[in-house]
Parts: structure tokens; C-alpha cells; sequence
């Protein structure tokens, strides 16, 4: 995540789960969102947005009702927290190597922080997404409990 705030200061922050992005008041933020360098949704007004990686599918995307990615699937979710507008929206899967632009519109009436896993910047004006290809990260898992076997079975919880 790169993140630029109201002083047009630059923070960066890397995130195993997901980067959100959350209305820091009362007032609905008021997003617009490019995926590749091209407009998508002109104006998403919500309570936040995030995007998920595989890994985090199940955590905090599922509790704001996004989909579950398998572990090994190359994709991200893009889902919206209580969108108000345009209702409904549900949000988009993307493939891994996109490149995602959230704008804030009007930051200063309807201020919103980024948070890339635990690490918050406050009062950002824009935020850019992009799979970090450089890290190297080792997951470890107890024998007979595959990440791939826990994503499935969650899909088929009632």
C-alpha cells in the first residue's frame, strides 16, 4: 500500500490480509476507485472499502459479507463496508496483478484512514494497491489441517 496524505506525505505499509480503507467521522466516505489506471466507479459513498488477499478472504472480507478466495487462487476481492450508494454494489474479484487507485473525495469534509494489516495512516487523499512480488513468506501449518481444506469447508457453513 502506498498512501498519501492531506500534507501530501507518502506512507507505505505492506499487508498480509488487507489494505481498508475507513470513514475516520459520522460522515459516509466518498470513494472513487481505478483499477489499471482507468476509472471504474466514479463514487462509492460507504463506511470503507478493502481489499482482500487469499489469505485474508476469511477474516474480516467474509464478516462484511465478500467472497472466499482459495489459497492458491491468483485474485484479489475488492469489497465495499456498508455501501450506501450505488446500493448494492458487491464489489469485484481482480486478478492479482492489478493496480488499485482508491481517491478520496472531499478528504477534508469526510476524512478516511488506510490500513494495511495493523498499520494505520490517518486523513489520506489517495491510496494504491499493488501486489508486492518481493516478499518471501513462510506459513506454517499443523499436519492434516491445509489452509486449502479450511477455505473449502468454510464455503460450506451454514
Amino acid at each position: 500500500m502506498t498512501a498519501y496524505d492531506q500534507n501530501g506525505d507518502l506512507h507505505n505499509g505492506l499487508a498480509i490480509n488487507e489494505v481498508s480503507l475507513f470513514r475516520q467521522t459520522h460522515q459516509a466516505a466518498k470513494l472513487r476507485i481505478s483499477i489499471d489506471g482507468r476509472v471504474r466507479l466514479d463514487e462509492l459513498v460507504c463506511d470503507g472499502a478493502l481489499v482482500a488477499t487469499p489469505a485474508g478472504s476469511t477474516a474480516y472480507n467474509l464478516s462484511v459479507f465478500g467472497p472466499i478466495i482459495p489459497i492458491k487462487a491468483p485474485l484479489l476481492a475488492l469489497t465495499p463496508i456498508s455501501a450506501f450508494r450505488p446500493r448494492g454494489w458487491r464489489g469485484a474479484l481482480l486478478p492479482n496483478e492489478a493496480n488499485i487507485e482508491f481517491e478520496v473525495l472531499e478528504p477534508e469534509k469526510r476524512p478516511v484512514s488506510a490500513v494495511a494489516d495493523h498499520n494505520e495512516t490517518r486523513s489520506v487523499t489517495r491510496v494504491e494497491i499493488a501486489q508486492g512480488n518481493h516478499i518471501d513468506l513462510l506459513l506454517l501449518f499443523d499436519p492434516g489441517h491445509s489452509l486449502d481444506e479450511r477455505i473449502l469447508s468454510e464455503q460450506f457453513r451454514y
